[in-house]
């Protein structure tokens, strides 16, 4: 069994699995180029098919014209807590590549299977350096195409949060109670052998 941040696994597994989590309370402190492309790199690293790497992240730092445009692509309700994230990023992925031996690009299946794998070394990676990596869905996905340049052959997945985890004080009322790290399904909610159960 292992144990970190107030969570249990029911099977042995590394702690920094459970270290991780996704705050809302940031400390509003920059992030340093060299920790931002550390989080990057590890993202470089994901497995993708074809090792096509379909994955880009395009970014915003703290203090610049091109975060308050990026916050501005947010919900109201992300933009109340995101606003104090040392980075905003907006994670895409290439819906077409060029396989092996060949010369004209063609549809891939998991694009955006292979930019979640690639997601998930960040946001370990963002933990392991002392951040948190916070992703999420409610922005307004169509203006974030049009207003960041992207082109029509890539998806606009998710945008992702990073910064120094701050005291959950900082956030409105109606968040703080929620500000913890969460537990997990347990494994026969989605691990079938053999096929999936008849309804």
């Amino acid at each position: 069994m292992t144990n970190a941040n107030s969570r249990s696994a029911d099977h042995p597994i590394e702690a920094f699995f459970l270290e991780r989590w996704s705050p809302r309370a940031f400390t509003g402190e920059p992030i340093s180029d060299a920790d931002l492309h550390t989080i990057f790199e590890a993202a470089r690293w994901a497995p993708s098919s074809f090792n096509s790497q379909p994955w880009r992240f395009l970014y915003a730092k703290r203090g610049t014209p091109a975060f308050d445009k990026f916050l501005g692509l947010l919900i109201e309700f992300n933009q109340s807590w995101a606003k104090n994230a040392s980075v905003l990023i907006v994670a895409l992925s290439k819906k077409t590549f060029t396989p092996p031996g060949k010369t004209e690009a063609a549809p891939t299946h998991s694009h955006s299977f292979d930019t979640g794998a690639a997601w998930g070394y960040l946001a370990l990676q963002a933990s392991r350096s002392g951040y948190a990596a916070h992703g999420m869905t409610g922005f307004d996905i169509p203006r974030a195409a049009v207003e960041l340049n992207v082109p029509d052959d890539y998806r606009v997945e998710a945008a992702i949060a990073i910064g120094r985890v701050g005291d959950k004080s900082i956030l409105p009322e109606s968040v703080r109670a929620r500000e913890q790290p969460n537990g997990r399904n347990p494994q026969s909610d989605f691990i079938f052998e053999g096929g999936f159960p008849a309804s």
